[in-house]
């Protein structure tokens, strides 16, 4: 959601280009380049647009709303979001190409989530060292995943 209205925001209000709908009301010589503002109007749309969820969330789903508790607005500082939004325009991507890019970031996002839930679930049944618990056996198995993710970086698919 937040790399579609980004993505929208930055070619229709941003970019130097005559998509631009500021200088399609008024005019000029050369469309404005409002691409310093990218960075913090894209803050502030994932900001509203996590309020917007979390107010739909809390009148749809009052248990699910309640569930999440804290983590919701949390997600308003995730830099992933934002990263993907910057990822989508830097790219040069197409709305569609933004919209799969959003959601497949959301997707992977989510994978490496609960593959890192399960495996901290596995660990607290684990026989760790004192000294390994919590923190260094966390980063241990985050640096071990990334490793074992970064095997499909070099993955190359069809011809």
């Amino acid at each position: 959601l937040a790399s579609t209205v980004t993505w929208l925001i930055y070619t229709y209000f941003l970019s130097p280009t005559p998509a631009n709908l500021f200088f399609r009301t008024f005019g000029g010589d050369a469309p404005p380049d409002l691409t310093f503002l990218k960075t913090i109007s894209f803050i502030l749309v994932i900001a509203a647009l996590v309020q917007f969820v979390e107010m739909v969330i809390q009148k749809t789903s009052p248990a699910l709303y309640k569930s999440l508790g804290i983590y919701l607005p949390l997600i308003t500082t995730n830099c992933a979001i934002l990263g993907a939004s910057l990822l989508n325009i830097d790219q040069g991507f197409t709305f569609i190409e933004s919209v799969v890019h959003g959601i497949s970031a959301g997707i992977g996002f989510t994978l490496a989530l609960v593959l890192m839930a399960g495996v901290r679930e596995k660990l607290e049944m684990a026989d760790v060292p004192k000294a390994m618990r919590g923190v260094p056996i966390a980063f241990i198995m985050a640096g071990l995943m990334a490793i074992a993710f970064l095997g499909f970086s070099g993955l190359k698919l069809g011809n």
